[in-house]
């Protein structure tokens, strides 16, 4: 007859169970309570567009929860980029890169979509309250300070991006290379985008980069 073992011995090893099973289930949470609360507030502060709050997030989803590597964050970028739809396509890409671990990809990709939520519902909803007194304001000397004050802000903000990105995406003097000279070609040219980004994937493909 198999040991039945002492009654309290079989108790002893319950409150570990519980603790165990407590610490999957804040594994489980933690995860999509981060991203609510990271895409939330960067929503707030995505004046100019989704891209304006890269730093933040790059500097959140890889340097501090270590959801992402350097590699993966420039990765998805450039796939948010060129694919077809709005830019914040990364933010998805994030949220499922922050939520694949916690039980595999269904868990990814509620991650996605609570990122995307987050981000897009906080905005909307600024947008909409503004639109109802915006129009009335518009002789108001607040109004016209604000407008005049967004502009800059927001180019300081995409510049800002784009160091953050290319750091994220280039490691080399040749990768540098790469990046000033599509640079060049996007200000001063006006040659298709589209065209200087596939030539860019395929010296990338071919190991020239």
């Amino acid at each position: 007859m198999a040991a039945t073992g002492h009654p309290r011995d079989r108790g002893a090893g319950e409150p570990a169970l519980s603790v165990a099973a407590q610490s999957r289930s804040c594994q489980a949470v933690n995860p999509y309570l981060q991203l609510v609360v990271l895409f939330g507030s960067l929503s707030l502060l995505s004046i100019g567009g989704g891209n304006t709050v890269l730093p933040e997030m790059h500097l959140r989803s890889v340097q501090q929860n270590h959801w992402l590597t350097n590699t993966q964050f420039g990765d998805l970028f450039s796939i948010s980029q060129t694919t077809p739809g709005p830019s914040i396509l990364i933010v998805a890409m994030v949220g499922y890169g922050a939520a694949l671990p916690v039980g595999g990809v269904w868990d990814g990709v509620l991650g996605g979509v609570i990122a995307t939520a987050a981000m897009l519902v906080p905005a909307a909803s600024l947008v909409y309250a503004t639109t109802l007194f915006w129009d009335k304001a518009v002789r108001l000397k607040w109004r016209i300070a604000v407008e005049h004050g967004f502009a800059p802000m927001t180019t300081g903000l995409i510049l800002a991006s784009s160091l953050v990105m290319s750091r994220a995406a280039d490691h080399d003097w040749r990768t540098y290379a790469l990046t000033a000279v599509c640079t060049l070609i996007f200000v001063r040219t006006k040659v298709n985008p589209l065209l200087v980004v596939a030539v860019a994937g395929v010296m990338g493909y071919l190991g020239v980069v």
